[in-house]
């Protein structure tokens, strides 16, 4: 009987279950999850680029398109156009989830970036503002890439390395944002830019905004092909076990009345509380509530962005700054390093010290003054414009990307594998529905306040920076108790349970080394 027991908890661990050939590659290697994490921060930013590479020349698409009739319409048409994706994503994200849940991670990640291979270069081609809406939303709708990613970060990374896998996926996130927009700004309407490389006749001539979309399509073809070599991380057992602490009730003799084993009655506490995780979703109010607040501060940064992006472009006589493509790319670009060297080096140790909620608070505070200078920032020129918006971006985009980071991980935490998929879904679905609202309400927003310029409250772009910060300190009120419930609480409920299980699987390891 001793063997079969044996047997039984050496079998615990299924030979052809890609989860647990994961669970054994992290048990032995303890050091810094190098390759999961370069991979993850690779397929990630090929799902970012997309969505905000149309940013410094949507305005000039729009124009060309010619269905504004004003130049003050062309934000307002520009708003529509950038939340095509966002709808699509709301409408798509629950259910890629649950096919991450049931068919794996790895599948999901496959579609996703050939869906950004083929329709992001059809909206390169657009000739059209109805051809560039569809292209959109198929993007946002087919690619489900990112909340899986957010599941697979925490699964392929040891427990504490989970803040350095989650911010890998947030800085990727955060980069695809910054990097996009600097690819759009440089390569669009390369005929006007570059004319002794492109010519008005060539090509890239006729469709001046499809060199940066062919590049990222390129970026994708290789994340693609990348992904093949993607450990799946999902638990595919073929038949059902019952959990291993229960091999102590059994080594005890317990009686049974049939065979002298009382199996039916040895269901411990980790039983309990596997089966009492896979309630109801809607009912995990530490889930729910951090996403609640993720969605309020995703509203805030994508109309930021779409704001920023058409603010810059916008001429000095609507409260803009007449900057050109080239000139948004490049202070985009430098944010993007900025982000890239915090999120790395800084952020991880940062979350260990605060924790994610304290970050997330942090970031909230220190944005809304920033927010506030950005008006007064407008009135500068020259070399003193450039070094105090490029610094003020910079620091804007290390705190947004902080805030998200340390929500994704309370995210994570609050549920067990077989639920992330759908939890991250239903994140990556109420998050697109906001950030629908967000670029259509921030280009409607910049539209209204370009009209009032001579406005005796609040005048031109101060009224734009002033709804962003009040949607920033909803954001910020949302973080406190008892609104925002941390995993942790439920955790320490538990500590006790836990620590007698840690206990119980002590002991039947002494045991199986005696065992014959």
């Amino acid at each position: 009987m001793k063997k079969q027991l044996l047997k039984k908890y050496e079998d615990d661990e299924e030979e052809d279950c890609p989860g647990c050939k994961v669970e054994q590659l992290k048990r032995s290697n303890t050091g810094v999850p190098v390759k999961p994490v370069l991979f993850i921060s690779v397929v990630t930013l090929c799902a970012s680029l997309p969505i905000s590479s149309l940013f410094p020349f949507l305005y000039f698409m729009v124009h060309d398109f010619h269905i504004a009739e004003r130049e003050e319409d062309i934000s307002y048409y520009a708003g529509y156009l950038g939340s095509s994706f966002m709808l699509g994503r709301a409408l798509t994200s629950i259910l890629w989830g649950i096919i991450a849940d049931r068919y794996g991670r790895k599948p999901v990640v496959v579609i996703g970036t050939i869906t950004v291979v083929i329709f992001n270069a059809l909206f390169g081609l657009s000739t059209n503002y109805w051809m560039a809406i569809v292209t959109r939303f198929l993007i946002g709708s087919l690619c489900g890439i990112i909340g899986t990613m957010r599941a697979y970060a925490s699964e392929i990374c040891r427990k504490e390395y989970h803040a350095l896998g989650i911010s890998a996926v947030s800085t990727s996130w955060g980069i695809g944002l910054v990097i996009g927009p600097a690819i759009g700004g440089y390569l669009a309407q390369p005929a006007e830019k570059y004319p002794s490389i492109f010519s008005k006749e060539s090509f890239f001539g006729r469709f001046p905004y499809f060199l940066p979309c062919l590049l990222i399509s390129v970026f994708a073809l290789a994340a693609t092909v990348m992904s093949f070599w993607l450990p799946e991380t999902l638990h595919k057992h073929k038949k059902i076990k019952k959990d291993k602490n229960s091999f102590q009730d059994v080594v005890e003799g317990t009686p049974d009345e049939s065979n002298g084993l009382n199996v039916s009655q040895n269901m411990n506490h980790s039983e309990r509380e596997a089966s009492s995780s896979k309630k109801s979703l809607l009912k995990n109010w530490p889930l729910m509530s951090s996403i609640i607040v993720y969605c309020v501060f995703q509203l805030h940064d994508i109309a930021y962005l779409e704001i920023f992006s058409l603010w810059a472009v916008s001429p000095r006589t609507l409260g803009g700054l007449s900057f050109t493509t080239s000139d948004v790319g490049q202070v985009l670009a430098i944010t993007g390093l900025g982000l890239l060297l915090f999120q790395l080096l800084v952020y991880p140790l940062m979350e260990r010290i605060t924790g994610p909620v304290m970050i997330s608070r942090i970031g909230a505070v220190l944005s809304i003054p920033l927010l506030a200078s950005y008006p007064y920032i407008a009135l500068l020129t020259g070399f003193g414009l450039s070094i105090m918006l490029n610094c003020a971006s910079m620091l804007k985009n290390i705190l947004s990307v902080s805030i998200t980071t340390g929500l994704l991980i309370m995210q994570n935490r609050a549920v067990s594998q077989e639920q992330r998929g759908a939890a991250n879904g239903i994140s990556m679905s109420s998050m697109s529905l906001f950030k629908t609202i967000g670029p259509a309400a921030g280009g409607s927003l910049l539209s209204w306040s370009q009209r009032r310029q001579d406005a005796n409250i609040l005048p031109g772009d101060q009224l734009v920076f002033f709804v962003l910060n009040v949607i920033e300190l909803l954001g910020l009120l949302l973080t406190l108790r008892p609104f925002l419930k941390e995993p942790e609480d439920i955790d320490i409920q538990k500590s006790k349970h836990d620590s007698l299980d840690q206990e119980n699987g002590m002991q039947e390891r002494l045991v199986l080394t005696e065992l014959p």
